[in-house]
């Protein structure tokens, strides 16, 4: 998979420093989950009176059913909650509240002496290959170091009062956008139902983040329910083609996260709609069935020749099976019918360097840097296009790409030396030498804050 909206700013405070990485969190970027994402978020954003792409939509490689704001503009969404919801409609509900939150000025800031760490696992690229390229699992994952229990513990016990609060908000953001309220009535009694079942309370189960940080009560969910009833939308069901890529989403989620064997009872192989094949096809591969895995990705691209996400599963597949080459006409079409997605865009680069063919590497300088203008937050690019810089002798502006992925990864050390090298061989003054100075000193300025804060 490849995940957030417009351009996911995957940034959460360098807790990185003081949390050990056992209980780490990722950040996970799809390109056609961040798609989805804007759909079902835009009208809601609008409606609150924000520029849709001003909100980043963050979802965190997390099982708990959980969503919580932080840090700015930003709502992050927990991966179990995605695989707990039935429909996108719940989705939007969840975003409503949660944006409740941001307009009740509820957000609780990091420390302003802690740079944010991006930290981000691109789907399209499964783990063991893209921690082999980048000669890392640390730099390679961006693996969040933000401890579940201290980031939820110290930042998002909200009161009952800013519950509320945001509860009221949310319900006139999706009566204004038309949406119907009847997925987040759905969703919270299905979370207060397993609240009932387990249960789950902030004393009983300190675990259980949702249910601590939004406590649910009868009199809230009559409140709501009352609320949204009213409302000319309730009966008004989602988008059908919005519902379904709401469904593909989370099949291929399940399948990219889940054991294979998982999956696979999930998702038999008598069943053959979209979202099983979705899953099947990311638990065949997982299991290096390379020709089951094609099987099921040639099946949907049969369904729908045109569709971008397909044909970017079956150019992952040959790639990450050694078969870069043939990977290049379904990635270069991707790349193209999705206008140049940012996270489609860098596997194909990837691609077109793994043919070793130096003819390809023009194409993969152009195709990557398009991509860096888009989305500057995803380090796995930057090394790219530093393997691309240095193959053409390009050493300064290969040490800046350097530079550029140290410091989203936290090597602070590192990015200073490489930053340094770069300014010192490029021409002063340009856009690129000032970039490198740049690097250095907000390096330099972590690294002390860190030394303070010993």
């Amino acid at each position: 998979m490849s995940f957030i909206f417009s351009r996911v700013l995957a940034v959460i405070a360098a807790l990185s420093l003081c949390v050990q990485s056992a209980a780490a969190q990722s950040v996970l970027r799809d390109a056609e989950t961040e798609a989805m994402f804007r759909e079902a978020s835009a009208p809601i954003f609008k409606a609150a009176g924000f520029n849709p792409d001003a909100v980043d939509l963050v979802l965190l490689n997390d099982g708990s059913i959980n969503a919580f704001v932080a840090g700015g503009q930003a709502i992050y969404i927990h991966s179990g909650l995605i695989g707990a919801a039935d429909s996108v409609n719940e989705l939007q509900g969840v975003i409503a509240h949660e944006l409740g939150h941001i307009t009740g000025g509820h957000i609780i800031r990091f420390d302003e002496g802690l740079k944010p760490a991006t930290g981000i696992t691109v789907l399209s690229l499964l783990l063991g290959g893209l921690a082999a390229a980048a000669g890392s699992a640390d730099a390679a994952m961006g693996v969040f170091m933000a401890g579940q229990q201290a980031a939820m513990g110290k930042f998002l016990a909200f009161s009952r009062a800013q519950e509320s609060s945001a509860d009221a908000a949310g319900a006139d953001f999706l009566a204004k956008a038309g949406i119907s309220g009847r997925g987040s009535i759905e969703f919270f009694k299905k979370l207060q139902n397993q609240e009932y079942r387990y249960g789950y309370s902030a004393s009983s189960n300190p675990d259980a983040e949702f249910y601590r940080t939004h406590p649910m009560t009868s009199d809230r969910l009559s409140t709501l329910q009352d609320s949204y009833s009213r409302d000319p939308a309730w009966n008004t069901p989602p988008p059908a083609a919005l519902q379904a890529r709401f469904q593909r989403v989370k099949a291929k989620l399940y399948g990219y996260l889940a054991d294979p064997q998982d999956t696979l009872r999930a998702y038999p192989e008598y069943l053959t709609d979209v979202p099983a094949r979705y899953a099947r096809a990311y638990a065949f591969h997982k299991e290096a069935f390379v020709d089951k895995a094609l099987t099921e990705t040639k099946s949907l691209i049969a369904s729908d020749p045109e569709n971008p996400y397909f044909l970017e599963l079956e150019g992952q597949i040959l790639l990450e099976s050694g078969r870069p080459s043939d990977a290049l006409g379904p990635l270069r079409r991707a790349t193209a019918l999705t206008g140049n997605s940012p996270l489609i865009a860098t596997t194909f680069g990837h691609a077109l360097i793994a043919t070793e063919d130096k003819d390809n590497f023009a194409e993969a300088e152009k195709v990557l840097r398009a991509s860096v203008v888009r989305d500057r937050e995803n380090p796995f690019t930057w090394y790219q296009l530093g393997v691309v810089y240095e193959a053409k002798g390009d050493i300064p502006r290969a040490r800046l790409a350097s530079a550029e992925q140290q410091l989203m990864n936290m090597q602070l050390g590192n990015a200073v030396r490489s930053a340094e090298a770069a300014e010192a061989a490029l021409p002063k003054g340009t856009p690129d030498w000032l970039r490198a100075q740049d690097i250095a000193m907000s390096a330099r300025a972590m690294m002390e804050r860190q030394r303070k804060s010993r």
